[in-house]
């Protein structure tokens, strides 16, 4: 079995937000099947930093380093790597392979859009899931209308409207990822690729 550590981009600046991004993400793949083979997750803060942070894991060659960032808009290429060379101008390290870069499209929260009874759940009988539109592909949002609509579903709610980072971690944490990566196909070849890189 092969040992991964995952770089992902966010969990702010501090030791608890990064805590609670690392329990929610990992809550999320163990319930897609990668109990017994998760890998170390790394967050990371920023994306320039994630991005730092496998670079130096890659050229270390001491364990397979994969990457995650939000995508930060539309995806137009065939390639991960590529969509980050044209967006961010990162080059894809050498020896790096298709299977150790992965995107949220657009952003994380794009996730949400595909479990409603997830963000219900954590927001309580408050939650107004009508607020947000059913989009056909989830994937096609723009980043802001994603946060506008989760900030409209929960605007009122006990627990105070939607804040990145005090409430995201907790939503990602009880996401299904069988409807995630129904309705997003990066989320399924992330999930994926972690599972042949494990094996």
């Amino acid at each position: 079995m092969v040992n991964l550590t995952l770089y992902v981009e966010g969990g702010g600046d501090t030791r608890e937000q990064k805590a609670r991004l690392r329990r929610g993400l990992s809550s999320f793949l163990k319930r897609a099947n990668l109990q017994g083979r998760m890998p170390r997750i790394v967050a990371s803060g920023g994306r320039d930093v994630a991005y730092d942070k496998f670079q130096r894991a890659h050229a270390n060659k001491a364990m397979a380093a994969v990457l995650l960032v939000d995508a930060e808009g539309p995806v137009k290429v065939d390639s991960s790597w590529r969509h980050l060379q044209e967006r961010d101008e990162w080059q894809r390290p050498a020896g790096a392979t298709d299977e150790q870069c992965h995107l949220m499209v657009q952003v994380m929260e794009s996730w949400f859009l595909a479990d409603r009874e997830a963000i219900a759940r954590f927001y309580g009988p408050d939650f107004r899931p009508g607020s947000i539109p059913q989009w056909p592909d989830i994937e096609q949002v723009p980043k802001r209308d994603v946060y506008k609509k989760l900030s409209e579903s929960t605007r009122g709610v006990t627990r105070g409207g939607y804040q990145k980072g005090r409430h995201s971690f907790k939503i990602l944490e009880g996401l299904d990822p069988n409807k995630v990566a129904d309705a997003s196909p990066h989320a399924k070849r992330f999930i994926d690729s972690l599972k042949k890189l494990s094996s």
